[in-house]
């Protein structure tokens, strides 16, 4: 059973929207040690990022990726279903 998610390509402009909306959370989340990287945008439009840093293994995460993440995320692409932690 493959675990490989079906992307979009990188190419496409939703990846810069997405970017664009995560450096705003960006220093937020740099200033507690953490960051998040963009894995891929699926076609059913989920976001997947990876928490890193203090941000991987902090038992706020969720909140983080809910309230902060995904919230930012959503206000900019309103098209987004939903932001995910890979």
């Amino acid at each position: 059973m493959s675990t490989s998610k079906d992307y979009l390509p990188n190419s496409d402009a939703l990846y810069d929207r997405v970017i664009a909306a995560l450096e705003t959370v960006r220093p937020y989340l740099q200033v507690d040690g953490g960051d998040c990287q963009l894995v891929g945008i699926t076609k059913d439009m989920v976001v997947d990022v990876k928490l890193l840093g203090a941000c991987g293994s902090c038992p706020m995460s969720t909140i983080t990726l809910r309230a902060g993440v995904e919230q930012a995320i959503k206000k900019a692409i309103p098209e987004i279903a939903r932001v995910e932690s890979v």
